[in-house]
């Protein structure tokens, strides 16, 4: 897979990008990420990006020329093109999923006030939130969408029945049953606390069907 994202701080992403899974899956050749800086395809002295709000308010607003010509540039036939904007659909568990099996991604981050309305219903494919809440700029929202399509992408999580037993894998609703781990068991506030007799028992089929009876 390959993804490019068009942001006003490239720099922000050196440190997630740089660690962990998403690192693993870049030195696998299993996703080429590339971070381009929007100002890239600005114009004037100060290379703007954002100007004021037709009919008043606060804040600036992301211009369209600048992301035009960018995608004018990264676009290709098989491009997806996110915006990260408050304004988007939910992202989930079953948008990673979709979005794990496109060629060329194409994330935008949002920032400011937002982008002039002509990016979200002219230049892009889907506008994408992250959760109803604001942050201060859309490069947080493409981390995580990142993150959560690479890791699906086959064989960059060691055990590809991984990621299937997530939470939210099956239907965006159902979380993962309980998990457990050594010692068996441990002191708490003067109590014992023990992992369930089933889990140690050796019964797999046992285990199978307390794992199903335990998932929300």
């Amino acid at each position: 897979m390959k993804i490019d994202i068009l942001t006003i701080f490239p720099n922000m992403f050196e440190g997630p990008f740089g660690e962990s899974i998403v690192k693993r899956a870049k030195e696998a050749g299993a996703a080429e990420i590339n971070i381009h800086d929007l100002r890239k395809w600005a114009t004037g002295k100060h290379k703007q990006v954002d100007d004021t709000p037709y009919g008043g308010g606060g804040g600036m607003v992301m211009m369209i020329e600048p992301i035009d010509k960018a995608l004018k540039d990264l676009r290709k036939k098989n491009s997806h093109v996110i915006a990260t904007s408050a304004k988007g659909e939910t992202y989930k568990q079953s948008s990673a999923k979709r979005l794990a099996k496109v060629e060329h991604m194409i994330i935008i981050c949002g920032h400011y006030e937002g982008f002039d309305q002509r990016i979200l219903d002219s230049l892009v494919d889907q506008t994408l939130s992250i959760g109803n809440y604001v942050l201060t700029g859309g490069e947080i929202p493409a981390m995580v969408i990142v993150d959560s399509v690479v890791r699906l992408l086959p064989g960059v999580v060691g055990n590809a029945d991984t990621p299937k037993n997530d939470s939210f894998y099956e239907d965006d609703m159902t979380k993962q049953y309980p998990i457990y781990t050594k010692p068996t068991e441990y002191e708490l506030d003067g109590e014992i606390s023990k992992v369930p007799d089933v889990l140690i028992g050796g019964d797999h089929k046992k285990i199978k069907e307390w794992q199903k009876d335990k998932r929300l």
